[in-house]
């Protein structure tokens, strides 16, 4: 579990971060990361989980990532 693990690290450091998130994931161990950066979340993650008022609102798989997709969900409203 990574609770927002690029905050406040330069490009450098954040390129090895999401190397070794990437090499556990391809190893098949599940990474969950924690992030309030919208851009880093599309980019990194295979599937997204989105939360309003504490409960997951859904999940979207990577062919469904977009920023209006995540906001909807952030909202408690459904995508398209």
């Amino acid at each position: 579990i990574l609770d927002e693990p690029t905050r406040g690290i330069d490009i450098g450091a954040k390129a090895e971060i999401y190397g070794l998130m990437r090499a556990l994931a391809d190893a098949g161990v599940a990474v969950l990361m924690i992030s309030s950066d919208m851009e880093e979340v599309i980019g990194v993650s295979d599937r997204i989980a989105v939360m309003h008022e504490g409960q997951i609102s859904g999940i979207l798989d990577k062919d469904r990532f977009s920023q209006e997709n995540v906001l909807l969900l952030a909202v408690g409203k459904q995508p398209k």
